[in-house]
């Protein structure tokens, strides 16, 4: 099959849907597809299995559409759809986050992604945001590195808790430093790693040092090497967003890594868990506290949960994402095949 895969966002630029793109581009290609991935990041292009065009022309991209079996937009990007949607290939398309504003507002642009949605294909990575598309949509999980997150029976885990995303107010990071203060105040003093970088970080240094967790936190910055065995060394993911969150693979992240999870009950969270962590109200740091105390103290908890790892983590795996999206592709062209051969016939 020919994949023209859109991912307005890709490396060298690094978040969730570059990460996403770069591990389907690199299994589809695995799996026997030919792909080409089109990107309005511009860089360099390291040495993959598959062709990456930068900033391409709309000459170019229709050419690169005329081509291809099927096009798979990789989250709704209206620079690459519209020019594309007339182009008599079908198009599949992924959404990860909601078609709002954060505040829940809708903007000119969410109106107009949501009056193209009946026209194509759709796919959600999670149930929170399948929830809210206003067209029916398909099920397809979203994707980890597994390469990089990866359990070790024999692993030294001599940390206790470990943040890892963004550092903006969404996010909650400071909710987690408030529960540590309040462990701090009844004799529980876990250790508590810090991963990312963002806009918030010298509020949450400040506010560190004003609750007097010096000793208990250390801040690594946003790691670009060596993540996931920073992860390994803990025994606790804390998630604890504010913001509902579409899906939240930290989470899955982190389970992969070894480390149950202590996350808030809002969007996606709770599906990205699963059985392998414990709840909390969002913004609740009295309750995030109980729950951290609790899994801190309790490995045979601890152990239960991660029980049930490996079995919530397959549905999460490259390879099994990838065949599923294959699948569905598949099923696809061959609809589009027999609707155009039906309309040719009708003329006739």
């Amino acid at each position: 099959m020919k994949i023209l895969l859109c991912s307005y966002a890709f490396a060298p630029s690094v978040g969730g849907i570059e990460t996403n793109s770069w591990i389907l581009a690199e299994q589809f290609s695995r799996l026997g597809s030919s792909v080409t991935l089109v990107t309005q990041t511009p860089g360099e292009t390291a040495s993959t299995t598959y062709e990456i065009v930068r900033r391409p022309s709309l000459r170019t991209l229709r050419r690169l559409a005329r081509r291809a079996d099927i096009i798979f937009q990789n989250n709704i990007s209206l620079q690459t759809l519209l020019p594309l949607q007339f182009c008599g290939k079908p198009i599949v398309i992924t959404h990860h986050t909601y078609l709002t504003r954060t505040d829940g507002t809708l903007g000119w642009q969410d109106r107009v992604k949501r009056g193209l949605l009946r026209a194509f294909h759709n796919v959600a990575g999670a149930k929170a945001i399948a929830d809210t598309l206003p067209v029916r949509s398909k099920m397809i999980d979203n994707v980890f590195q597994s390469d990089e997150f990866t359990f070790d029976e024999g692993q030294v885990r001599d940390r206790d808790i470990v943040f890892m995303g963004r550092l903006v107010s969404d996010k909650g990071c400071d909710v987690a430093l408030r529960a540590l203060s309040r462990l701090k105040s009844e004799g529980v003093y876990p250790s508590f790693t810090v991963i990312g970088d963002g806009p918030e970080m010298p509020a949450l240094r400040r506010l560190t040092e004003e609750l007097g967790l010096q000793e208990q936190v250390e801040f690594r910055g946003a790691m670009r090497e060596g993540r996931g065995r920073e992860v390994a060394r803990h025994k606790i993911m804390v998630i604890p967003s504010v913001w509902p969150e579409p899906f939240g693979l930290v989470a899955v992240e982190g389970l992969a890594a070894g480390c149950v999870s202590a996350a808030s009950n809002v969007g996606g969270l709770p599906e990205a868990v699963g059985p392998c962590g414990l709840l909390f109200p969002k913004g609740d740091a009295e309750a995030l506290a109980a729950i951290l105390k609790t899994l801190v103290a309790d490995s045979c908890l601890r152990e239960q949960l991660l029980a049930q790892r490996d079995n919530h983590l397959r549905r999460f795996h490259p390879e099994v994402v990838a065949r599923n999206y294959l699948e569905f592709f598949a099923t696809v062209v061959r609809d589009h095949s027999r609707s155009s051969i039906l309309r040719r016939a009708k003329k006739d």
